[in-house]
């Protein structure tokens, strides 16, 4: 049977020591990721509104561009409010792709101005992660145009729609600028939640001889212990969603000293040794007070 302090450090051993490689997702696309801004007019607004919404609508207006082809694909990088620009032409058929796993919602998820002149349906391809919604639109005659609004579970697309003799768009597709970076960043967060503690730490030099006293809030920490060098502090991991209290180290005269400390994960990281030290976070009736003390007080020369 492995004795307790032994237990402990064998567990202290896996929990910081492991770093696992977190991917970082790549956004795989034929084209490079841009993004639309509209930039506020450098002068005066006009008297007539009409000239002002014209205006701001050209401003929104996204073309199609070689560039941004991946075979017959137009791929336009999503921005929220643009005006995506789509072609068609009579006899053809122009497939406007959402993003795999987006569903239409509401009732009358996919408007249009021009119900009459204008054949607008969808289908879907794909099942599970890989299903995909499918809006086929098509002109029943040249030189006319429309607007058509798409309401999704996860974003409103703004199209506007012109008939052509014979040139068409085949394909309208988007990439997503914004969904790259928010996974990137919780890569990123993972990757520090993962993290070692520290390193160099001497595991035969641990010591677990602290005990803690006073509220129960939820952040309450579950362990401290220290190298020789250092304190840490280990927290539940449901700190990630609250505040971090601030440290007090309890001085012998009973004064409370305010000390800095690093955050690795869930862990503070005291780069001192003490005797005595104090968790509080809130005010009045809110305030909470977690006290930690070493059941084996130190000599003054190393606290």
């Amino acid at each position: 049977m492995i004795p307790h302090s032994r237990a402990l450090r064998l567990s202290l051993l896996l929990s910081v020591t492991a770093l696992g490689n977190i991917p970082v997702p790549v956004i795989a696309s034929g084209a490079p990721v841009r993004a639309f801004a509209q930039t506020p007019p450098p002068t005066a607004e006009p008297a007539d509104p009409r000239t002002r919404i014209g205006r701001a609508n050209a401003a929104a207006r996204v073309q199609p561009e070689r560039t941004s082809y991946f075979n017959a694909i137009q791929q336009y990088a999503y921005a929220e409010g643009a005006l995506f620009q789509i072609y068609t032409s009579p006899g053809h058929v122009t497939n406007i792709m959402l993003q795999e796993g987006e569903e239409l919602v509401g009732p009358g998820p996919v408007a249009s101005g021009d119900t009459v002149r204008w054949i607008i349906g969808d289908t879907v391809s794909g099942t599970g992660l890989t299903r995909r919604v499918h809006i086929l639109v098509k002109p029943t005659r040249a030189d006319i145009s429309t607007n058509l609004v798409i309401n999704t579970n996860r974003r409103t697309y703004h199209l506007e729609l012109s008939a052509t003799t014979s040139t068409y768009m085949a394909a309208v597709s988007w990439t997503y600028p914004q969904d790259a970076l928010i996974a990137l960043r919780s890569a990123e967060a993972e990757a520090e939640r993962s993290a070692p503690v520290a390193a160099g730490i001497d595991f035969s030099a641990l010591s677990f001889d602290y005990r803690m006293s006073g509220d129960r809030p939820q952040w309450r920490p579950l362990r401290v212990f220290d190298d020789g060098r250092q304190v840490f502090i280990e927290f539940p991991a449901s700190i990630a969603n609250s505040d971090m209290p601030p440290l007090f180290v309890i001085g012998a005269d009973g004064s409370a000293e305010l000390v800095n400390y690093r955050v690795r994960g869930r862990y503070m990281v005291v780069d001192r040794l003490f005797d005595k030290a104090e968790l509080r976070l809130g005010v009045g009736r809110n305030a909470r007070q977690v006290r930690i003390v070493r059941e084996i007080p130190r000599s003054r020369g190393r606290a």
